[in-house]
């Protein structure tokens, strides 16, 4: 007997759209990302899954309510946050230019004061700010150890998600059902690499889109 897992990201979201750090915070869905949630819909339009997963954050829960106008046999939803987005920490609700400006003027302020970087003006000076503030905003990003000040790393996400999909498991192989999983960019990760039997660099530059799914089988 097979049974079917699908997995998919919430619409975009006004953070999203204007490139801040979302964690936590409640951001809500754009028009565009309202229509991302009814793509979804119609692509699991004829899909069958009787238990639905979604996170506390209304991003999550908006685009399930999409998804569930066309599956009358889902009869369980259950909210668990092991399946939430990364914690930004302090960062939550900045912007991305706001965090490369800072982290790029913190440097170069750093390496004038030990007598480096003297002989930058103007325009050079500008883009040695820009640039290593990007290089920073990748470090936040992309890396798997490293956590934003006050929140998660990667890895501590990976941690929860893998408890979550071990009780998934075990729940959907007793009851014998389908599950749908409302999701977030990165919790999306690790619980990808798992069912696609990723790298930790591969799941690193995972991209996850706002108005498509990924289905995987456990065999029961």
């Amino acid at each position: 007997m097979k049974l079917y897992i699908y997995l998919f990201r919430h619409g975009q979201t006004y953070f999203n759209r204007d490139k801040r750090f979302t964690g936590w915070k409640d951001s809500k869905l754009t028009p565009r990302g309202i229509k991302d949630a009814k793509k979804v819909a119609q692509k699991l339009k004829n899909k069958k899954f009787q238990v639905a997963y979604y996170t506390r954050l209304s991003r999550s829960k908006d685009t399930l309510k999409y998804v569930l106008k066309y599956h009358p046999e889902c009869k369980q939803l259950i909210k668990d946050d092991r399946m939430i987005e990364r914690s930004y920490g302090k960062l939550q609700g900045k912007s991305h230019k706001q965090f490369i400006k800072k982290e790029g003027t913190d440097t170069y302020k750093t390496l004038l004061h030990w007598h480096k970087i003297d002989h930058l003006q103007g325009r050079e000076k500008k883009e040695f700010i820009k640039k290593t503030g990007e290089a920073e905003l990748q470090i936040i990003r992309r890396s798997y150890n490293v956590p934003p000040p006050g929140g998660e790393s990667i890895k501590m996400v990976e941690k929860r998600v893998n408890a979550f999909i071990k009780d998934l498991i075990k729940k959907m192989k007793k009851e014998k059902v389908n599950v749908a999983i409302s999701a977030h960019g990165n919790s999306m990760r690790p619980f990808r690499t798992h069912f696609e039997k990723l790298t930790r660099e591969q799941m690193m530059k995972l991209e996850n889109p706002w108005d498509d799914y990924f289905h995987y089988t456990i065999n029961v």
